[in-house]
């Protein structure tokens, strides 16, 4: 297929996949374009895949805060390689604690690391069981602190992965089928991780795992990856940020 035939047919699966996360998200009915207002800056937190790493594109945090109405400032302190344990410790910065003390919303993608190491290490249950466990720790630790820094309310976002090592027809070259059914393993754990620090901690957990891998799970992502397979290309992080948003409309 020629890149602009394969492109069109991306965009035009990423918009079909938006209005379905928003319809499912909100019971229905699609939310309107935007959130809504959202005060302060949308600082965001986390590894590569929030700081926008091998795609050479706008990543979905800066994209999430455009999408406010009126737009919001964005400061993105994600950073490639970052695991878990990284963010705890980047909150011992002044620097970080005066950025998520003027944030209105902050965004945490953080955990698939932490999880990739495991795997690289032949992991097993156990082992993905024990990390995800830590990364779940950390998170709740991180949103705790970021609520201490508050004297109001903030929104805090804590999105999952489709894929904690690569995917789509790259990750199946690299891994094979017995691989990514590993890989598989290794998400669905730090996803629930994920999930249940944000219960804890009052955050909005934002699953990504629908928009690229569909809700069944039979979908091929290639098209919303980069060449590396490993983090979402434009159309990948335009999703997230939509899938985002309508999480957040679907609260107010």
């Amino acid at each position: 297929m020629a890149e602009g035939a394969r492109r069109r047919t991306a965009l035009r699966r990423a918009a079909a996949i938006a209005m379905l996360l928003s319809t499912a998200i909100s019971g229905g009915e699609p939310p309107p374009p935007a959130a809504g207002p959202a005060a302060g800056a949308v600082v965001a937190l986390g590894d590569s895949v929030p700081a926008g790493s091998a795609c050479d594109c706008v990543p979905f945090p800066d994209l999430y805060a455009r999408m406010q109405v009126p737009a919001v400032p964005s400061v993105n302190l994600a950073r490639g390689g970052f695991s878990s344990d990284d963010v705890w410790a980047q909150l011992e910065s002044p620097d970080t604690d005066e950025d998520l003390r003027e944030a209105g919303v902050i965004m945490i993608m953080v955990g698939a690391n932490d999880l990739a190491a495991a795997f690289d290490a032949d992991g097993d249950d156990a082992t993905y069981r024990r990390v995800a466990a830590r990364v779940g720790a950390n998170v709740a630790a991180t949103i705790v602190r970021i609520r201490e820094l508050h004297d109001g309310p903030v929104t805090v976002l804590v999105l999952g992965y489709w894929n904690v090592v690569k995917d789509g027809s790259v990750g199946l070259v690299e891994y094979g089928d017995a691989g990514m059914a590993q890989s598989a393993t290794a998400t669905r754990y730090v996803n629930q991780a994920l999930h249940d620090a944000a219960a804890e901690t009052a955050a909005l957990y934002v699953p990504t795992y629908p928009a690229f891998k569909g809700v069944a799970g039979d979908q091929d992502p290639t098209d919303l990856l980069a060449d590396d397979g490993d983090h979402p290309n434009a159309v990948g992080h335009e999703l997230i940020a939509r899938a985002a948003n309508a999480a957040v409309a679907a609260t107010r």
